[in-house]
């Protein structure tokens, strides 16, 4: 740790510490851990297609079900998505907080076979689907919702007669990513939406043929105060914590997810959950 980080840890401390009185715990413990925002966001680029104008993805993540997150929970962030009539749904990693005590149940996988897209639904790993050996019964669970996985790999998104190419990569922290074998036989001249868990692979993945990076795993930081920002994030979300970062001149975009859950600790402060409503547009 640095000392700018060091300094602004401290400081937060102090302000969470002697600044939060018992309405402001209430708060950021029971109040905005349910405010959840719609980030809405429109895409263009002349490598998208005509026949994908309007073409909507919705990205949820980092549930960290198990957590002071229920299934009851989900179900609403469930209604809430289809609402949107989204033509493909992506998660971007980490289902249940702990995969090793959760409590697995057919109730998880009814909930999530709910939702509805076109023309898929996509995960990739996080580090908590990993861990606490996660990796095979989050990937059943998974699979019996109806979700295709993408773990160092890609698939063509078809429209009419024309394409764009979704990508995935394992988990940097736990798994074994392989952006080469991902975008194995891709053809660089399709439009290209990498799901990469961590944000901070973004500074690998630019020197890819990659449009869009989506990613999840800094959860914003979960608390954040006015100048100070957020306390902590875990490793690789320490550059990129949230919103939208572009490189090479607007031709790489990363969007990073505050996410749905908690974990570690319960709260959210000036950090409310959220997903992404991405809209496509052609600029031909």
């Amino acid at each position: 740790m640095n000392r700018r980080s060091f300094l602004k840890k401290i400081a937060g401390s102090v302000l969470a510490v002697f600044g939060i009185g018992g309405g402001t715990y209430y708060y950021a413990r029971d109040i905005e851990p349910n405010m959840l925002n719609i980030n809405k966001e429109t895409i263009e680029s002349a490598k998208i297609p005509n026949a994908f104008n309007d073409f909507k993805i919705v990205q949820f993540s980092d549930t960290h079900i198990g957590f002071h997150y229920t299934i009851d929970q989900l179900n609403d962030l469930v209604t809430k998505i289809n609402n949107y009539n989204p033509d493909i749904i992506v998660f971007t990693g980490d289902l249940v907080d702990e995969p090793n005590t959760y409590h697995w149940n057919n109730k998880l996988i009814k909930v999530l076979r709910q939702l509805n897209a076109k023309y898929g639904k996509y995960w990739i790993y996080g580090n908590h689907d990993h861990g606490g050996y996660g990796t095979n019964i989050v990937r059943d669970v998974m699979k019996q919702s109806e979700f295709t996985l993408l773990q160092n790999n890609n698939t063509i998104i078809s429209r009419g007669n024309e394409h764009i190419n979704l990508a995935g990569i394992d988990d940097v922290m736990l798994g074994k990513p392989d952006l080469k074998q991902a975008l194995n036989a891709a053809s660089p001249k399709l439009f290209t939406i990498l799901l990469a868990h961590e944000p901070d692979f973004a500074d690998w993945a630019v020197k890819f043929p990659i449009d869009i990076q989506l990613s999840g795993h800094s959860h914003g930081g979960q608390v954040r105060f006015p100048f100070i920002g957020h306390l902590y994030t875990p490793a690789y979300a320490e550059k990129y914590v949230q919103g939208k970062h572009t490189f090479n001149d607007g031709k790489f975009t990363l969007y990073v997810s505050r996410g749905i859950g908690t974990t570690r600790l319960p709260y959210r402060f000036l950090c409310k959950p959220e997903i992404h409503v991405f809209t496509l547009k052609s600029s031909i």
